[in-house]
């Protein structure tokens, strides 16, 4: 996943360090994802969310907001509308590039920030929340016994978040504390997906219940089940995202360009989605189709999509059915449904119809026929799916070439 660091200028004029996360093809759509209170953007969940949406065609911007990270300025000046107004500044800095944001996605407190944030920037078409307060102000409940009157008393204080000290400030509290959402997400005007965890012990359910139930349609509301509120692991990450993905597929242009010359179904790329074990992320017509790929955890891995003999074994039973479903439909016959079982294994050449010593692989189909079809009818159609194109390809044989891509050359050098 290629990446791209560049700083833009924050509300109080300070630099604030970006991270771009490219798909390896075509910019289908841009997102901007607003990380979580006093975290980064390269916390796990910000980075594997990022990741993924990338694979499949939408760049992602995440940011540090100012005073946090590798950004300029202090946090202890900020505030709940400066992270909004970073926010602006980002989608514009994004506009610049000709890259305008059209999903905004939000954690936690950020989420609360991409809500209010989303009326001013135009180009956004629709705002993701994860585990995102109704009210702003349910942060300060994590400061601890009196953190917020000692703020308040003496204009900043030190409190422990995530097991270190950040320095607050008065006007934090005061303005997180009269930060209301209410308008902003009923006349949010966007396609609106909310996640959240019900087991969430930092910002409970009842807040994305009220964020729901405050917005207009579309809305939709999907369960992260038993996600904690960072989402700190992959398996939840990688969900989110995929939800996320389809979900705004709904309401984003994310129409592939066409094909490459002399590849007439596109490019099928395959990359590693966990360089730890063997899950790969197969995006084909330029991110349109998305799926996963992977081992059993029998053979290390986490079972998280099926083996590449899976996949193939998919490709000859869908062929199969394709070509039966035409022929059928040329002909006119009654036929109401069809189904392939596809197993796989390997055998002994001399078991095979040629001869030889060697192993080779065996695909074995079983096709049921639905539908008042006669005798010959059945007959023809299991003949016919010996005329499908991957069962051509499986007997006949490929070749297969192989070249190192310009970006590898160059990495490797």
């Amino acid at each position: 996943m290629p990446t791209e660091r560049f700083t833009f200028p924050g509300h109080d004029g300070g630099d604030l360090a970006a991270r771009l996360d490219l798909p390896e093809g075509p910019v289908l759509a841009t997102a901007l994802f607003a990380h979580c209170f006093t975290c980064g953007k390269d916390i796990a969940a910000a980075r594997r969310i990022s990741a993924r949406l990338a694979a499949a065609g939408i760049a992602v911007l995440r940011f540090d907001f100012t005073g946090l990270g590798h950004s300029q300025g202090e946090f202890e000046n900020t505030s709940f509308s400066s992270n909004v107004a970073d926010l602006a500044r980002a989608a514009a800095a994004l506009e610049g590039r000709g890259m305008a944001p059209s999903l905004l996605i939000g954690h936690s407190l950020g989420g609360a920030a991409i809500l209010r944030a989303a009326g001013s920037i135009p180009s956004a078409k629709a705002v993701a929340t994860i585990g995102a307060p109704f009210e702003p102000g349910h942060v300060t409940q994590n400061f601890g016994d009196g953190a917020v009157a000692g703020i308040r008393a003496k204009g900043a204080a030190e409190v422990m978040l995530g097991g270190r000290p950040v320095r607050i400030g008065r006007g934090f509290v005061e303005d997180v504390t009269g930060a209301r959402l209410e308008d902003a997400v009923a006349g949010l005007d966007r396609a609106l997906l909310v996640l959240h965890a019900p087991r969430d012990e930092v910002v409970g359910l009842e807040n994305a219940t009220r964020i729901f139930l405050a917005a207009k349609h579309p809305k939709s509301f999907v369960t992260l089940d038993d996600a904690d509120h960072l989402v700190s692991r992959e398996a939840d990450a990688t969900y989110a995202a995929d939800v996320i993905g389809a979900w705004a597929s709904r309401y984003l242009d994310l129409r592939p360009p066409a094909p490459p010359p002399g590849a007439p179904e596109g490019v099928t790329r395959v990359s590693e989605a966990d360089p730890n074990g063997f899950l790969q992320d197969v995006v084909a017509a330029r991110g349109r189709h998305h799926i996963h790929a992977d081992e059993p955890e029998s053979y290390g891995g986490t079972d998280g999509g099926m083996t590449p003999y899976q996949l193939l074994a998919a490709s000859l039973g869908a062929c199969t059915s394709m070509t039966i479903r035409m022929y059928a439909r040329r002909k006119g016959w009654p036929l109401e449904g069809v189904t392939v079982d596809v197993t796989h294994d390997r055998m002994h050449a001399q078991d095979a119809p040629s001869n030889g010593a060697e192993r080779i692989d065996r695909f074995r189909r079983t096709v049921a026929l639905t539908g008042r079809l006669d005798a010959k009818q059945r007959e023809k159609l299991l003949e016919i799916a010996d005329k499908c194109p991957v069962h051509r390809t499986l007997e006949g044989g490929a070749v297969v070439e192989t070249a190192l891509s310009g970006a590898a050359k160059v990495a490797a050098e």
